[in-house]
């Protein structure tokens, strides 16, 4: 990529040394890990308030703090929405936003820290290559920017299921001292798995069931009846004549393993109040998890037969990939909209790791913990606890890594708030999945958003 004109112009009149060096797109966590002795990789966000918007440089490494802004600038930032961005940076035809100071004409704010490095590789915009410049080099563009203290390590995600409920239990005690009246034990009773989950999972287990079987749990909850039949119905599946009944929805268009998983991850959903989350919060939780299962689904129809994983268990998986929202919003209420927001800031940063640095305890540990405490399948339980480690290699680790693919492929593509990335080769090569096929399935399932939009405003109610 060759930098803009007026980029090349200030760097030649302030005679800035600068070198343009490649990216190794196979390595997804490239602009984390330089990040290293006296090299760092410089990252672009852009926040606003009343007085308007700026651009802050901040170490790849690390998340913005928010409230550290405001002490030290007396200004109230929040993220300028992905809505916004998005067209601003496909306008320039660019990826993300340029670590470039003063983007835009937008004041800069520079965290501290980068004047201590002697090596600084900021983000041109694109995925291909980055402006390495030196100490001085990069002290001489950000002579106008303000300096400050605001950005903090994203901790580290535990990979050990073994240590869950202990890091539970201690998260819980430690929010029960910040004046949160329910005792330990209170704070963790968690609403039972329901009657009809519990029919499912064992329908399941039994190898005689049929589509009867099934058709009779689904409609004695009248309302999951009529969510698997609306599902059944939409656009997105095309299918001919009205469906008219969830008999219909299993032997016309869904299946018997599809409605099986679909109605148990639709009960389980509607198991967890979501008093505490407000319309557009419930509308993006809904609309992740009808974009992540369908994603799932897409890509492992695209698996050849023989190395395809169960079908179910992958859309299940997808469906339910975001639950621990849910359950956050009943545990750590007062905590949720903290971590939205600081979420909101840090697209580069996995939700779990804002979760981490906030209650120290992850959406994703709580909603394995608790399935696995309801008899799920351990596919989902793995599936849920794994999703954000790409390095787990052990059993049902496919499912883990259909849900991490799906969600760096619909980023990459623009949905949702998330920075996307490289993905590597050796995950496609894992999955059995050719990259150019998985990215005309993602492709394809977006141009049909307007039906899984629809889904999931059904779903939201």
């Amino acid at each position: 990529m060759s930098l803009p004109t007026s980029v090349v112009e200030m760097l030649e009149t302030q005679k800035v040394h600068y070198n343009i060096t490649e990216m190794d797109l196979r390595n997804p966590k490239l602009p984390v890990t330089p990040n290293t002795g006296n090299s760092c990789v410089v990252r672009s966000i852009l926040v606003e308030d009343a007085q308007g918007r700026a651009q802050v440089l901040i170490p790849s490494d690390t998340m913005l703090d928010l409230d550290s802004m405001y002490q030290q600038f007396a200004r109230n930032f929040v993220a300028v929405p992905n809505s916004e961005v998005r067209p601003l940076i496909n306008e320039h035809h660019l990826t993300a936003v340029p670590a470039i100071p003063r983007w835009q004409g937008m004041p800069t704010l520079v965290e501290a820290s980068l004047l201590q490095r002697e090596n600084l590789l900021l983000e041109t915009g694109d995925q291909h290559s980055m402006l390495e410049l030196d100490h001085n080099g990069f002290s001489s563009i950000i002579k106008t920017a303000s300096i400050g203290s605001f950005a903090i390590k994203i901790p580290e995600l535990s990979a050990d299921p073994d240590k869950d409920e202990k890091q539970i239990q201690s998260s819980v005690e430690r929010f029960t001292q910040l004046r949160i009246k329910q005792r330990l034990e209170e704070t963790l009773e968690l609403p039972p798995l329901p009657e009809s989950a519990q029919r499912i999972i064992k329908l399941r287990a039994d190898p005689n069931a049929d589509i009867s079987d099934l058709t009779n749990i689904v409609e004695i909850d009248p309302s999951l009846a009529a969510q698997v039949v609306s599902w059944a119905a939409s656009p997105y599946y095309s299918a001919p004549g009205k469906i008219k009944s969830v008999h219909d929805a299993i032997v016309r268009v869904l299946g018997f393993d599809m409605v099986l998983n679909l109605a148990l991850g639709l009960a389980l959903g509607k198991t967890l109040s979501t008093e505490q989350l407000s319309h557009r919060q419930v509308a993006t939780y809904w609309r992740n998890a009808v974009y992540t299962a369908a994603a799932v689904e897409g890509l492992v129809t695209s698996i050849a037969r023989e190395h395809r994983p169960s079908f179910g268990m992958a859309y299940l998986s997808g469906l339910l990939s975001n639950i621990g929202t849910l359950i956050l919003a009943e545990v750590f209420p007062p905590y949720l909209n903290n971590i939205m927001r600081l979420s909101d800031a840090n697209p580069h940063v996995p939700v779990a790791a804002v979760e981490q640095h906030c209650i120290k305890v992850t959406g994703n540990q709580i909603a394995s913990w608790l399935l696995d405490n309801w008899n799920m399948p351990q596919e989902v339980v793995i599936a849920l606890r794994q999703q954000n480690n790409i390095d787990y290699s052990d059993h049902h680790q496919t499912y883990s890594k259909l849900i991490y693919l799906a969600k760096r492929m619909l980023a990459n593509h623009g949905f949702g708030t998330a920075y996307g990335g490289a993905i590597p080769m050796q995950l496609f090569k894992s999955l059995h999945l050719d990259p150019e096929t998985a990215d005309i399935t993602i492709e394809n399932l977006l141009e049909s958003g307007d039906d899984l939009d629809d889904i999931a405003d059904k779903l939201r109610g």
